[in-house]
């Protein structure tokens, strides 16, 4: 019995993402300004596939299928995307406290998609300036890091990070005391606060295979990962080309970041606290730590959108609501945990 109850917890600690995950799904889809039933849903989504008449009021129809379900669709899979990047730079990093935007991809991305509205583009090229503008800026802070010699590698990146995050960060005030105050400067200002608000199915569709490409080198090198958190001169030990698969790792986490950050706009927290989460949930060996991840990631701001949408008569921007979150919610995990986290 004895034996018992610790599997049976283990079983549950590593269901419970999943279940969550369902549990938030299906409750995100019917909660909304436009009440839709599940049979709805389903209904809706039965008809498309077979090309049969729902039978359902167009309105329904299509809040359904074009309103509802790619908003919760881009919740899930940006939460994911954040989720998974925050936990290999982690690892990588060494570090806790490290997020996804530690090396400057959010900022870069800001750049691009406030540097598109200041421009008057359309959205379609904002995001794809946004997309752009996470990787050059990656892109360049790796380039600093290898420019430098005879220093600690890591220490160097995040630097550099820092750095590059600092400038970017002014382009972007110039940008904002240049823009129009009216029109462009609302725009953003709202952009950079994070929203869901007007994405649409193709938005989700146009970043897809960002997201699973980035996923795909996590997968396949998840065992390699752990060997990352030791000291590079044990991993080498341990026949691991530190500098090739820091790199690798690296463009995967910031390929998912980029795509993330380019539909949603800045959502903070979700990459420095869901894999502390995971971590206490399943432990820190990456094959499991990077599913629970995951799922915990998608499932956590699916619950947020829904609560932006739904908690008041405007919709609340969802960086808000992460950080109002996630801050009290962090300082309770650091007062709670042991001291090793790795």
């Amino acid at each position: 019995m004895s034996q018992g109850q610790p599997r049976a917890a283990a079983i549950f600690r590593t269901a419970a993402p999943s279940l969550l995950l369902v549990v938030v799904v299906l409750i995100s889809l019917v909660i909304g300004k436009y009440n839709v039933s599940m049979r709805d849903i389903v209904t809706v989504i039965g008809a498309k596939l077979t090309g049969v008449p729902s039978g359902l009021p167009a309105t329904a129809e299509a809040v359904v299928w074009n309103v509802r379900l790619p908003r919760v669709a881009c919740a899930l899979f940006v939460g994911a995307s954040l989720a998974a990047a925050g936990t290999v730079y982690q690892g990588l990093f060494r570090n806790p406290l490290v997020s996804p935007d530690i090396l400057g991809v959010s900022a870069g991305a800001s750049l691009g998609a406030v540097l598109g509205i200041f421009l008057s583009l359309p959205v379609l090229a904002i995001q794809g300036l946004a997309f752009a503008g996470g990787l050059g800026a990656v892109g360049l802070v790796y380039m600093i890091g290898a420019a430098v010699r005879g220093h600690d590698p890591i220490l160097v990146l995040v630097l550099a990070g820092v750095a590059i995050g600092a400038l970017l960060g002014a382009c972007i005030s110039l940008l904002k005391v240049l823009a129009d105050p009216y029109n462009q400067l609302p725009a953003i200002t709202f952009w950079l606060l994070g929203s869901l608000a007007s994405v649409t199915r193709g938005d989700f569709l146009s970043v897809l295979p960002a997201m699973i490409v980035g996923l795909i080198p996590m997968v396949l090198l998840r065992w390699r990962v752990n060997l990352m958190t030791l000291d590079d001169q044990e991993a080498r030990a341990l026949g691991i080309e530190t500098t090739r698969m820091r790199i690798i790792l690296i463009a995967a986490a910031t390929l998912m970041t980029a795509a993330a950050v380019s539909i949603s706009g800045i959502i903070g927290w979700i990459g420095l606290l869901v894999p502390h989460v995971a971590r206490l949930l399943v432990g820190p060996n990456f094959s499991k730590l990077l599913p629970a991840s995951l799922l915990l990631g998608g499932g956590y701001l699916v619950a947020v959108d829904m609560l932006a949408r739904s908690m008041a008569q405007i919709e609340v921007p969802l960086g808000i609501l992460t950080a109002a979150i996630g801050a009290p919610f962090f300082i309770w995990l650091l007062m709670t945990t042991r001291r090793g986290w790795q």
